[in-house]
């Protein structure tokens, strides 16, 4: 059994590096946000694969419990920040007579 997680963790480790190229190339912003993103759910279920190679789930499980819950932070942030430096929106309210809070 310990081989199956140890393939499957080589496997979906294998699986970060097309996301990886996708992070470098872009072509966007976003694209890159959604990148590490997918990186970081991955990197999830890698720690939680390693505590079921290592036998102690429970201590891994914590660790990948907030590592997801920085990714998801990270992510929010990143979004909110491209929101805020976004000149298209600015421009686009600005045309149709919206005010900005």
């Amino acid at each position: 059994m310990e081989n199956f997680f140890v393939l499957t963790g080589i496997a979906i480790f294998a699986l970060m590096f097309p996301i990886v190229w996708r992070i470098i190339v872009g072509p966007t912003a976003i694209d890159r946000i959604v990148a590490v993103n997918v990186i970081g759910t991955k990197t999830t279920v890698l720690l939680v694969i390693i505590g079921m190679i290592y036998g102690r789930v429970e201590m891994f499980v914590d660790f990948a419990l907030t590592y997801a819950l920085l990714n998801f932070i990270g992510s929010l942030a990143a979004a909110r920040y491209l929101d805020r430096v976004n000149p298209a929106k600015h421009f686009s309210k600005s045309e149709s007579g919206e005010q900005e809070l």
